[in-house]
Parts: structure tokens; C-alpha cells; sequence
């Protein structure tokens, strides 16, 4: 009896982790993180699965931010929650216009790195290797830092201080 409702539990949790839902975007933070308004009037904050943006207080921060509202702002978009991160956001899959998936867009304009810490979709590693070679977005900087590194950086600057 105690298994079996574990086992419900358990079920249950991840049919809420992984259940499709929508909402309409209503605020854009930065390149990889939404807050969308869900059909009770309650705000989700979103952050995207599979990708990294530079901050916003990095090179192309903004551009990366610009490009994400462009796509989704004001709109409704399908999502597909994931994860929880460190920060409490739900990570999530993002789909918008018939379908289309709001990482993969991310990293084939060149604003953002394929996440490769957190994801195995290969396909999105040819996108960024793509955008590179063409020198898409980000990629016209040969030095172009990834956000891991310029947090990791910014964090020894702080402990230096």
C-alpha cells in the first residue's frame, strides 16, 4: 500500500514537471529567461532550456535580450517545464509560430551558446557550430566569452575586492 503511493506521487509530480502548458510572454529578463502569464493570472518565470545567453551586463547581452523579445514577446507560446534550477525558475522548452523551439532559434542567429552542460540535443550543436563558422550574431567577435566564463570571471573579480 505505502509503494503504491509512493508510486502515484511520484507519477503525479512528473506529470506537473513535464506537462505541456501555455502562456503569453510578458516580460523578457535577458536572452535566456521570460516571465509569461499563465490562464489563472499567475507569472511564471521561465528559464530556457538548453541554451546560455550572455548576461546582461556582458557584450551582446542586449542584442541577445532584443532578440528573445522579437520572438516571443506579447505572444502565446506552448511550453514544456523541465527543471527547477538553482534560482527556483522553472527551466523550460519554449515553442512559438507554429511550433518553433525558442532555443534552437537562440543559437542558429548566434545569441547564445548551446548549453552543453545541461543538454544532449546534438542538433543544437551543429546550429551553434553553423553560426560560428558564419559569424552570426555573437560569433562576429573571435573572442566572444560565454557567459559560464564571464560569471566565473566576475565572481574571482569580487573575490579579489
Amino acid at each position: 500500500m505505502k509503494l503504491k503511493f509512493v508510486g502515484v506521487i511520484l507519477l503525479l509530480s512528473c506529470n506537473v514537471l513535464f506537462s505541456q502548458s501555455k502562456g503569453r510572454v510578458i516580460k523578457v529578463k535577458d536572452g535566456d529567461t521570460v516571465v509569461v502569464l499563465l490562464g489563472n493570472n499567475k507569472q511564471e518565470t521561465l528559464r530556457l532550456a538548453e541554451v546560455d545567453c550572455p548576461e546582461n551586463s556582458q557584450a551582446f547581452g542586449k542584442n541577445a535580450k532584443q532578440f528573445t523579445s522579437l520572438q516571443v514577446f506579447g505572444k502565446t507560446v506552448t511550453f514544456y517545464r523541465v527543471n527547477k534550477d538553482r534560482y527556483k525558475r522553472t527551466v523550460a522548452k519554449i515553442f512559438y509560430d507554429n511550433d518553433k523551439y525558442l532555443s534552437a532559434e537562440i543559437i542558429k542567429s548566434g545569441w547564445g551558446w548551446w548549453y552543453f552542460k545541461a543538454s544532449k540535443n546534438t542538433e543544437l550543436k551543429n546550429y551553434e557550430l553553423v553560426a560560428r563558422n558564419s559569424k552570426a550574431g555573437l560569433w562576429k567577435d573571435l573572442h566572444a566569452i560565454s557567459p559560464w566564463e564571464f560569471r566565473k570571471n566576475k565572481k574571482k573579480k569580487k573575490e579579489v575586492l
